[in-house]
């Protein structure tokens, strides 16, 4: 039975809790309405998808979730705390579309900035960062700078940043977006390795059916603007995933259950 907006099943104590929430953004033209009505709950250790047409206030719902734009009606939690409050709290980190890393700054040097901000002692930085070098498997490539590495490498050094201060949830705006099909391809298996290692609550942004169906224990579709969740698909792939599973009848089946979504929501705006 096809979730909606408003039915959805309930997460025991839920990390993250969304009910009716809406955004107006306010431009020259116009409001312009980037989320309607967005009912979500998400527990501990899940990797939930969205995925829906350039527009469709994906990343707006994370930006959101992070506090950097706050929702114009309804109620949003983050660990049981307004999302600003979890910022302070640390409550998660944030992988962005590009890496963003300071080309002046080593690998390691940027992996450790944010926990230079958060005045951690020096040798629990090293710690720190030697620990999420090695998950992200660049450890041999701390003292190298930005501009010495390829996207795929900048993007892993981005996650081991997002890692460093060992938040329970990590947000990630389309970070394979810019990447070639077979170094996503790889990243993706690391992604769910790393998820499978530390457990982390993972909201994840994507345009890529395929990437949605690999990675996610749950997949939201989104409608075109104003954005609101028309589908939301459990996955029943199990938790070991080799590339192959993509191939399989069961993958294929949720495959055309998310493309579906994302017709339907064209057919209803």
């Amino acid at each position: 039975m096809r979730a909606t907006a408003t039915t959805l099943p309930e997460r025991d104590s839920p990390v993250i809790a969304a009910k009716d929430v809406s955004l107006v953004f306010g431009t020259a033209d116009g409001p312009v309405q980037a989320l309607r009505d967005v009912t979500l709950s998400v527990g501990a250790g899940e990797f939930v998808s969205f995925i829906g047409p350039s527009g469709c206030g994906k990343t707006t719902f994370l930006r959101c979730v992070a506090a950097l734009e706050t929702p114009t009606s309804g109620t949003l939690t983050v660990n049981g705390m307004d999302p600003d409050a979890a910022r302070r709290a640390r409550a998660y980190g944030y992988v962005f579309q590009a890496a963003g890393l300071y080309p002046w700054r080593t690998i390691e040097g940027n992996v450790r900035l944010p926990l230079e901000i958060m005045n951690y002692p020096k040798a629990e930085q090293a710690e720190r960062v030697a620990r999420v070098l090695e998950m992200v498997e660049l450890s041999g490539f701390a003292r190298k700078y930005p501009w010495q590495l390829s996207g795929g490498m900048q993007q892993r050094a981005s996650i081991a940043r997002a890692l460093a201060f060992d938040a329970p949830i990590l947000l990630m705006d389309e970070p394979f977006g810019a990447l070639d099909e077979i170094v996503r391809d790889r990243l993706n298996e690391e992604l769910l390795r790393l998820w499978a290692r530390t457990g982390k609550t993972t909201l994840f942004v994507t345009h890529s059916i395929p990437e949605a169906v690999y990675l996610s224990t749950r997949i939201v579709v989104m409608s075109p603007r104003p954005g609101r969740i028309t589908d939301i698909i459990e996955s029943p792939l199990p938790r070991e995933r080799p590339l192959e599973i993509r191939d399989t009848p069961e993958f294929l089946a949720i495959a055309h259950r998310v493309r579906e979504g994302l017709r339907a929501g064209h057919v209803e705006v």
